[in-house]
C-alpha cells in the first residue's frame, strides 16, 4: 500500500460539488526521500522506507545518521516503512510528491498518535456511567468503577479488565477517509473527516492503491 508521511496543521471546511460544506483536516505533506528499498529477494517482502521533515544532524544518533548518509538525504524526524510499495523508476535519494501518490478522490488510511489525556478514570476512559445516585450509603462515589473481583473461584482479576488508567496516546487508524483537495505548491492535502492527534502531530496516510498513480 503507497503511502506519504505528513503532519496534520488542523481542520477547516470546503465545498463539495453538491454544495455541501464539507470537514476536511489540512495535513502537510513535504516531498519524502526514499531512505531505504526492500525486496522480496533481500529481505523476504517488498517495502519502500520514507523519511520526511528536516531535523539538525546533532539531534540523531550516529547510527540513524550514517542510514541517512548512506541514502544521500538529511537528516529528518520521521521515517516510516510502507509495506508492498515499490515505485518504478525511482532509486534511493529520490523524493516522492503528493502527485507521485495521490489524486484527488483517492480512498485513504490514516493513522497518528491520538491526544494523551493521562490517567484518567473508568468514566472518562471506558464511558462507564458510575455507580449511581449517592443513596444506599454510598458517598462520593458516583464516578467509582464498582466491584472487579471475582468469588473464590477464580479468586483473581483477569487481564484486560477495563480499569482507570492512561487515556490516549496511541496509535489509531482512521480508515476510509476520501482526499478532497491537493494544493501541491503549498505541500498541502486536505483529506474530508478527521484524523488523529494534535495539531503539529505526524501522520502516515497510506493510499488503498497498491500501486503509483
Amino acid at each position: 500500500m503507497s503511502g506519504l508521511i505528513g503532519k496534520k496543521v488542523g481542520m477547516t471546511s470546503v465545498f463539495d460539488n453538491n454544495g455541501r460544506n464539507v470537514p476536511v483536516t489540512v495535513i502537510e505533506i513535504e516531498p519524502c526521500s526514499i531512505t531505504q528499498i526492500k525486496t522480496e529477494e533481500t529481505d523476504g517482502y517488498n517495502a519502500v522506507q520514507l523519511a520526511a521533515f528536516d531535523r539538525k544532524e546533532k539531534n540523531v544518533s550516529k547510527a540513524v545518521n550514517g542510514h541517512f548518509k548512506k541514502a544521500g538525504v538529511n537528516a529528518k524526524y520521521q521515517v516510516v516503512e510502507f509495506r508492498d510499495f515499490l515505485p518504478e523508476g525511482l532509486n534511493i535519494g529520490d523524493e516522492l510528491t503528493i502527485s507521485d501518490v495521490f489524486t484527488v478522490g483517492d480512498q485513504v488510511d490514516v493513522v497518528g498518535i491520538s491526544k494523551g489525556h493521562g490517567f484518567t478514570g473508568v468514566v472518562k476512559r471506558h464511558n462507564f456511567s458510575g455507580v449511581g445516585d449517592a443513596t444506599h450509603g454510598q458517598h462520593n462515589r458516583m464516578r467509582a468503577p464498582g466491584a472487579i473481583g471475582n468469588a473464590s473461584d477464580p479468586s483473581k482479576v483477569f487481564k484486560g479488565m477495563r480499569m482507570a488508567g492512561q487515556s490516549g496516546n496511541e496509535r489509531v487508524k482512521i480508515k476510509n477517509l476520501s482526499v478532497a483537495k491537493i494544493l501541491e505548491d503549498s505541500n498541502i492535502m486536505l483529506v474530508t473527516g478527521s484524523i488523529p492527534g494534535p495539531k503539529g502531530g505526524y501522520v502516515e496516510i497510506h493510499n488503498k492503491a497498491s500501486v503509483l498513480n
